[in-house]
């Protein structure tokens, strides 16, 4: 059994004296002003290369044995994939994390996982998954908030959702969607008699074929899309984070399912827990091998509950994997371009190969959060 350390809170001055301003993970009373505190350069896609990974990271290779995958790479998660597959159109699934809607069906084969608040301090999920031609139960399926249609966008996904609230109408306009309350979308769902509804909405990889096949939806990627993220090549081996703190358990703070990471050495990636347990999917318990805690400023809709999360203007967070922690901040790319983080050289940061969970955070709960070390 582990001991619990101290939360990265009570370290960071040391932290400081150790590493200077290169990594820093611990809880700031006014994250804005970490987030303006320098400009976040332009760049270009060939800027965003290996190059770009200095002095916050070292990478760790063995030359004698490791065996560099050739061809394709998946945009969600970097790994090699077959040609269909590296073209293939993701589905952004819209998932409830209520206890009467577990498990999550086909959340183990999404390659990104976005976590962010509804009403009532619940939250819910949007899967991308590339990986679906063979699921017949993906879901359950919950309706729409207007924050998750941007993030769909940002993946050239299809986004796959079932109602939507009234103000997140005018923004499916901007995104290729299968609606479950609409025309197509309502005739490929699915209701199970093992859930009460609202919780038992799915569908299937034939009915989202059907239905991109009857709305005219692209299948593939959009021949001028370029991915998300960078990842590390395989020559270079892995992000370590170098001289930053240690980040064994990690709690992004939401109050109702009061979810967690946790660290797993010999795998080397995190597992989730939440509700007192750890998560798991139909098809095994969840582990990712980066997770980010990206803030936000936020609002309400007139007097409703309905949150207005804004996605657009920058902000601070955190970047997690292998055991370490490092201060980020992200910047969105126009209206409907990817969302990019960067460290605190003002360079995008480099992913590690494999599955990432986005934890949207809104700003005010930045003291919410909690990181402890090894």
């Amino acid at each position: 059994m582990k001991k619990p350390m101290r939360p990265v809170l009570l370290l960071f001055l040391t932290a400081i004296l150790l590493a200077g301003a290169l990594c820093g993970c611990g809880k700031q009373s006014e994250p804005a002003a970490a987030a303006t505190a320098g400009t976040v350069p332009e760049t270009t896609k060939a800027e965003r290369t290996k190059a770009s990974v200095v002095l916050e990271m070292e990478t760790e290779r063995d030359e004698g044995e490791q065996e560099v995958p050739s061809g394709p790479r998946s945009y969600l998660t970097g790994e090699p994939v077959s040609e269909e597959r590296a073209r293939q159109r993701p589905v952004a699934v819209m998932m409830s994390n209520d206890k009467a809607a577990l498990p999550q069906y086909g959340i183990n084969r999404a390659g990104v996982v976005y976590e962010a608040p509804v009403e009532g301090g619940m939250n819910r999920f949007m899967a991308l998954i590339e990986d679906y031609g063979e699921l017949e139960r993906i879901g359950s399926v919950r309706s729409c908030r207007t924050y998750y249609t941007y993030f769909a966008r940002e993946f050239d996904a299809v986004y796959v959702h079932f109602g939507q609230s009234t103000f997140a109408v005018p923004y499916l306009k901007n995104v290729d969607n299968i609606n479950g309350i609409d025309g197509t979308g309502s005739a490929v769902f699915f209701r199970s008699k093992d859930r009460k509804s609202p919780h038992n909405a799915y569908i299937g990889s034939a009915g989202i074929k059907s239905a991109m096949e009857r709305l005219g939806y692209r299948t593939e990627y959009e021949g001028t899309y370029q991915g998300h993220y960078q990842f590390t090549d395989p020559v270079d081996g892995q992000v370590m984070l170098a001289d930053c703190e240690d980040a064994y358990k990690i709690i992004p703070g939401y109050p109702v399912n009061a979810p967690w990471f946790e660290y797993q050495e010999q795998e080397g990636v995190y597992h989730r827990f939440q509700y007192g347990d750890h998560h798991k999917g139909n098809e095994s318990l969840i582990a990712v091998k980066n997770v980010i805690f990206q803030y936000v400023e936020y609002g309400h809709y007139a007097t409703t509950e309905y949150l207005n999360i804004n996605v657009h203007t920058g902000h601070e967070g955190f970047y997690f994997t292998n055991g370490k922690c490092q201060k980020i901040t992200w910047k969105k790319d126009g209206e409907f371009g990817p969302t990019r983080y960067y460290g605190p050289d003002g360079r995008e940061i480099t992913l590690n190969t494999g599955k990432t969970w986005i934890c949207i955070i809104g700003a005010d709960q930045y003291d919410k959060a909690e990181i402890y070390g090894k």
